[in-house]
């Protein structure tokens, strides 16, 4: 804190934005960088924060690496600077720099034009989604600072020739500001922890966080206890939306007093800009602080920050600003149901990627199984989030969705039914053979219907019998089904003709589909496999899986299930009750009165089990004799050693001979940890030795000397009636 604060504190407003940056859109970028201090300003805050590299936006990858990005960067600081709306404003906006022949992800601090401090990125995230360390540099200076020299087209703006660089804090006359970027905040030893003890009193938190089933409880309970116990007021600022990759950034920008949340913004939001603000008094930290053990360990800390003064108040203490206040109160933060995740982070997702790809819609082959049942009603949610956003009077949504429809330029369509809407811009088609079943085509024909899709219903088996043919004709051999008497390899080889099938014509429909209906432009595929499926490998190479977008192939088969259970009564869908009771089966093989072919049979295990050894293979970080290890007690009661190693031997069998499978899987939406998306998120090989031998052998030998505990149906049925 500054030496002359006042003592009984006073009243600061302060703001902190989600923005919907878009990689390398620099023009886009600076718009809503700008529009979200002109409404901070309105709202009269004195401290405005941004999401992490927000000028660059976050997703740019090797993209840091180009001189290019570097220039464009000050160019778009440069206005930012020169902004009337940031005049008497702490603003905090962030970019990459490069300082000594050396790239930093950092946040420039200005206030009226000058540059206070540039905060380099201390701990970098480098596992799971992030690869910072590909591209920047951590700061490992601490608490010291250098001369940075900036740019003539800066130095022409400020009036400086040299800026504070490093790992400082920002001090005004009333309060004392500190920067925790992101990653800092997840170490055991986080940034805040020595800035609070030096007398910072409000901490600021720019992110780039994607979106992850039940991940958001992990963040919000992080920033809680950072103030909680040594008091103060900190502000999270996030991405939001599709910057141009896989992940979808949620938003959630927020501000938490003394451990407590008293501003939340949205996590699913079609806005761009988004801004939250908070009205408090400072007295309420001083007061939290003064507990003694508190006091003592501040007294001895020989942590101190190099302080870089804005010369300002940031608080009022006169009477008729501190009768007119509004002061924020804590409250519990408000979070959405795994169901909900589902249905509007991928829908979002969903949007921002098509508006941004210059395309007219959507087109998923409708099998009439709850996988692309899924992707069907996450595609209707976007539908309902555009409808709503439009109601609402969302400028941007509503001359997006123009735009996509095909509406010209002067028309005064506004898209608030989610069906009509949904009946221009999504296409779903059922690719019938033989081997479906009516029920399935029902389905299917009843969800286009119930969500307003434009559904095309056909039958390929003209083009199957075809390439048969073809087969016979140059071999001389015809290969024949299972059932019929055919070997295994004539069986999956069958299959696989009607799914690369479905692959060709799905792109064939894309492409035509809005010629066949007097429209412009081509249509996006999207695939409806799970991660559980991939996984696996259960799915045909190049397949209908094959799309150019999946937003379900990180979400578990459980998790659709209930998703689907719950989008029944949010979205008014009877009809999905018709899904969620179906055995999920391909119907690839011919059904006889013995025989239909089951997913699960087919896989050998159950998707539940699936799910587990996923998260064991990737969360836990797991191999064969781990996981055997761990399930033979977590399974004890339903099955014996041997069962269990089986069942492990078995999974890591498929997963290894389809590895390869994941070098050319659809990019998804990343929303499950357990992911096997070969892209970015899980650097393994692609080829194993399969069988892994000496894994195996452990596995055995190990079960072979572990007592049978399992509960058999017959001695479960027995124990029941002696009980």
């Amino acid at each position: 804190m500054a030496a002359s604060a006042h003592p009984s504190g006073g009243l600061i407003t302060v703001a902190t934005c989600s923005l919907n940056q878009h990689a390398l859109d620099f023009d886009g970028n600076l718009e809503r960088i700008l529009r979200s201090i002109k409404i901070a300003k309105e709202r009269g805050a004195k401290l405005r924060i941004g999401p992490e590299l927000e000028i660059t936006a976050y997703g740019c990858h090797d993209h840091f690496l180009e001189g290019d990005t570097h220039l464009h960067s000050w160019q778009v600081l440069a206005d930012i600077l020169k902004c009337e709306d940031a005049r008497d404003m702490l603003v905090d906006v962030g970019m990459p720099v490069v300082h000594k022949n050396v790239l930093y992800n950092c946040r420039i601090i200005f206030f009226n034009r000058e540059i206070k401090l540039i905060r380099p990125k201390m701990w970098l995230a480098n596992d799971g989604n992030y690869r910072e360390l590909r591209w920047f540099s951590p700061w490992s200076a601490h608490r010291k600072v250098e001369e940075f020299f900036l740019p003539k087209m800066i130095s022409d703006i400020t009036g400086q020739a040299t800026v504070p660089i490093g790992h400082a804090v920002v001090a005004t006359q009333d309060t004392c500001i500190g920067v925790e970027m992101c990653e800092e905040l997840f170490t055991p030893a986080a940034p805040h922890i020595d800035m609070a003890l030096d007398g910072v009193e409000i901490f600021t938190n720019s992110s780039g966080s994607h979106h992850e089933l039940r991940k958001l409880r992990t963040r919000i309970d992080l920033i809680k206890e950072a103030t909680l116990k040594s008091g103060g007021l900190y502000l999270y600022a996030n991405q939001q939306g599709c910057d141009g990759d896989r992940l979808y950034y949620d938003g959630c920008s927020f501000i938490t007093l003394n451990g407590q949340v008293i501003a939340q913004g949205s996590q699913f939001s079609l806005n761009d800009v988004e801004v939250v603000t908070a009205t408090v008094d400072l007295q309420r930290i001083r007061a939290h602080r003064t507990w003694s053990s508190r006091s003592m360990q501040a007294a001895q800390t020989d942590k101190v920050f190099h302080r870089c003064r804005a010369e300002t108040r940031l608080s009022s203490d006169c009477d008729e600003d501190l009768a007119a206040a509004v002061l924020d109160k804590e409250g519990e933060f408000k979070y959405n149901l795994p169901e909900e995740e589902i249905a509007y982070g991928p829908a979002c997702w969903l949007w921002d990627y098509l508006r941004r790809s210059s395309t007219s819609g959507y087109f998923v082959p409708l099998s009439g199984g709850i996988d692309s049942c899924a992707t069907a009603t996450i595609v209707y949610s976007m539908c309902r989030l555009v409808a709503k956003a439009a109601a609402e009077g969302n400028e941007q949504v509503i001359a997006d969705a123009r735009r996509i429809a095909g509406e010209p330029a002067e028309s005064q369509y506004v898209p608030v039914d989610p069906r009509e809407f949904c009946g221009r811009i999504f296409h779903t088609c059922y690719m019938g053979t033989k081997n479906s079943s009516r029920e399935t085509r029902d389905r299917a024909k009843g969800l286009a219907e119930a969500i307003g899709a434009y559904h095309v219903d056909l039958n390929m088996d003209a083009c199957v019998d075809a390439i048969h043919t073809l087969f016979t004709l140059v071999t001389g051999k015809k290969p024949e089904y299972r059932v019929h008497g055919g070997s295994n390899a004539e069986n999956l080889a069958l299959q696989n003709i009607q799914a690369r099938l479905r692959m060709l014509l799905a792109y064939l429909f894309a492409q035509l589909l809005p010629w066949v209906r007097g429209k412009l432009g081509a249509l996006l595929v999207l695939g409806s496999a799970n991660v559980d499926e991939a996984l696996r490998g259960y799915y045909t190479k190049y397949d209908c899986s094959a799309a150019d977008v999946n937003p379900i192939g990180a979400i578990s088969k459980v998790d659709l299930k209930r998703f689907i259970v719950w989008a029944k009564d949010a979205f008014d869908l009877p009809i999905l009750d018709d899904f969620v009771h179906a055995v999920p089966t391909a119907e690839l093989e011919p059904t006889t009165g013995d025989y239909v072919q089951s997913d699960e049979v087919d896989m050998g295990m159950s998707y539940d089990e699936l799910s587990v050894f996923g998260r064991l293979r990737k969360q836990e970080k797991m191999g064969p004799y781990a996981m055997f290890t761990k399930l033979v007690t977590v399974w004890s009661d339903k099955c014996s050693p041997t069962e269990v190693a089986e069942k492990v031997k078995r999974f890591f069998f498929y997963y290894a001979i389809n590895r390869h499978k994941m070098t050319t899987l659809t990019p998804s939406y990343h929303a499950e940890a357990y992911s096997p998306d070969d892209n970015r998120f899980d650097l393994r090989p692609f080829l194993y030795p399969a069988r892994f031998p000496w894994q195996f052998r452990q596995i055995d030998a190990k079960a072979k000397t572990l007592p049978d505990r399992s509960k058999k149906d017959g001695e479960a049925k027995d124990e029941g009636k002696k009980a």
